[in-house]
């Protein structure tokens, strides 16, 4: 590796990735997976009863959906549901990230014999998109990747002297995956299990007898260890019945039964295939999917000449891959623990690497970066908005973006410095998306103070396109009483006005909404589409951005009487 990434390129783009990893982390608007809201109403609600267990939920079948170390972090985190923020609730997913890219950089370093190597791999690692998308949001990713990739980078730290030990390591192994699966799952022993399996049969030389004689009861150890600390869920839980039929049988076993035609034809085709987990498994590195791909090729090359942690990252990939391509709903997410071993043989490989899947990863980044660009000086430049407001950046977004588009250059144009750049503008990139949704965080996308004050305590509903989305608006109104109605009802503003008193509609930007004479708007605010039709993204891509990506929700106030409750179905809910 060259000295210059070694010294000034390596800690420029090590503050750059934990600036990128902390901008924003409030965000709404934050890459993310839609678990996030239920599981803050599932802390929310729990928090509320003032007991740790069990779980609490006003959603149909969503109570037990994760073990509760998830929860019980939400609850700590957010001081009983007192702070309720979000980024109180996900700092402790960017520690869990960090920490574990710290120790992917010992891991590395100790093996590989070089500083900047393990530098590399932690970096990597964390310009994946998926890290990004998973590493921060209130999820249960974070702690399940830390929790089990510990004891795989003690081993690729300690080497011989973890593989030989009778006790340590298998205590420290069994106690580390049964914290993993008590943030996840039970199910994660399987493919963790299997992976130190193979690590161990590599170790004594392909020979089966051996570990048979000498591994075994450290592996039938660790298992039992893990699921020990598992099952403290159901010990401690006042109901485990519904454990068993809520988590194990719903949210597990019924991951086995045919989603289409049949398992056999749904392992070969279809969304769920063996082949759609491979791509989105790959997928998972985002812009650097083409360069974990000739990593692989060239890992392929030299197959004769891998060292022992080249195969043993190799084993762990394949025992997940193999593992998880087992149940009928098949995710390149069930494989977010192997990508730090993918970032390791990127790291290992790098100055061997061609420069090809770089400069598509830099092409990527720049088609990112000017769609970005083109749409933000439409939207600051566009008369649309009318009472809404005004779509302004600050020069600190325009200078992202100017940098951005500048690295993206050179790293396409300095052959020497095209590894180095590419790594810098997968972060560049991230920022610049949390940058271009600024205005959304400030005054155009929220509701006044004086609204707010409003709707303390009034009952308000709200339109709901997927479960809990009440959650992201106790964000907006903090204070009120959240009701749902189904999202695709949003604009009919008649029908909403005659049977809601205290309603939030949507109405074309620079179109004030037809009320009735004593209907009376409380509050407005703007918000972000999420589904557009054909027509709508023709008209889009011709300049007509705002017109349709975004809309005005009011909140009217009319003479509607108040509907019962608990006779209308809650759409959030």
């Amino acid at each position: 590796m060259r000295t210059l990434f070694a010294d000034r390129s390596a800690i420029l783009i090590l503050l750059l990735g934990v600036f990128t990893y902390i901008y924003g982390l409030d965000s709404r608007f934050a890459p993310k997976n839609g678990d996030e809201y239920p599981y803050m109403h599932i802390v929310r609600m729990t928090a509320d009863s003032g007991e740790w267990l069990p779980l609490q939920s006003e959603m149909e079948g969503i109570k037990n959906t994760k073990p509760p170390l998830i929860f019980w972090q939400g609850i700590a985190s957010s001081h009983w549901a007192k702070d309720w923020t979000l980024a109180n609730l996900r700092w402790p997913s960017v520690v869990y990230t960090g920490i574990t890219a710290f120790l992917l950089f010992l891991a590395v370093r100790r093996f590989s014999g070089k500083t900047q190597t393990g530098i590399l791999a932690a970096l990597v690692w964390l310009s994946f998109f998926a890290t990004y998308r998973y590493g921060r949001p209130f999820l249960a990713d974070p702690p399940e990747v830390f929790w089990i990739s510990v004891p795989f980078f003690a081993i690729l730290y300690w080497g011989k002297s973890a593989f030989e030990s009778k006790v340590f390591f298998p205590l420290m192994a069994g106690i580390c995956f049964g914290i993993a699966l008590f943030a996840k799952s039970f199910a994660y022993i399987v493919p963790t299990s299997f992976a130190l399996g193979l690590y161990y049969w590599r170790w004594r030389q392909w020979s089966i007898p051996q570990v048979l004689i000498r591994d075994l009861y450290k592996l039938i150890m660790i298992a039992a260890l893990a699921l020990g600390v598992f099952a403290l869920w159901f010990v401690l839980d006042p109901n485990p019945n519904a454990l068993w039929k809520e988590f194990v049988l719903g949210e597990n076993a019924g991951k086995f039964a045919a989603r289409q035609s049949s398992y056999v034809m749904d392992w070969f085709r279809g969304g769920d295939s063996i082949w759609l987990l491979v791509l989105t498994t790959i997928a998972n590195a985002g812009l650097f999917s083409f360069v974990l791909i000739s990593s692989l090729m060239q890992c392929w090359r030299v197959r004769r000449f891998l060292n022992l942690e080249e195969v043993l990252l190799l084993l762990l990939i394949a025992a997940f891959l193999i593992v998880f391509s087992l149940p009928s709903q098949r995710s390149g997410r069930y494989l977010l623990p192997v990508m730090p071993a993918f970032a390791a043989l990127i790291a290992l490989h790098w100055d061997r690497l061609p420069l090809w899947g770089f400069r598509i990863a830099l092409l990527l980044q720049l088609l990112v970066l000017s769609l970005l660009l083109w749409i933000g000086i439409n939207l600051q430049h566009s008369q649309f908005m009318g009472d809404a407001g005004v779509w302004t950046y600050s020069a600190c977004h325009w200078i992202v973006m100017g940098f951005g588009l500048l690295v993206v250059l050179l790293g396409l144009f300095r052959r020497s410095q095209t590894k180095t750049l590419a790594l810098a503008a997968c972060f560049l990139v991230y920022c610049a998306l949390t940058s271009s949704l600024t205005p959304l965080e400030g005054r155009l996308g929220r509701y006044s103070a004086e609204t707010i004050a409003q709707l303390q305590d009034k009952e308000v509903w709200i339109p709901c396109d997927y479960r809990a989305k009440d959650e992201e608006y106790r964000l907006l109104i903090p204070g009120a009483k959240l009701y749902g109605y189904l999202a695709k009802d949003a604009g009919d503003i008649d029908f909403l006005t005659t049977r809601y008193p205290l309603v939030a509609v949507h109405a074309p930007l620079g179109a004030l909404p037809e009320l009735c004479e004593s209907c009376q708007i409380v509050g407005q605010r703007m918000e972000m589409r999420a589904r557009h039709s054909n027509e709508e993204i023709v008209e889009m891509l011709s300049g007509k951005i705002g017109e349709h990506l975004f809309v005005n929700e009011y909140l009217i106030a009319t003479p509607a009487a108040m509907p019962d409750a608990s006779n209308v179905k809650d759409v959030c809910r």
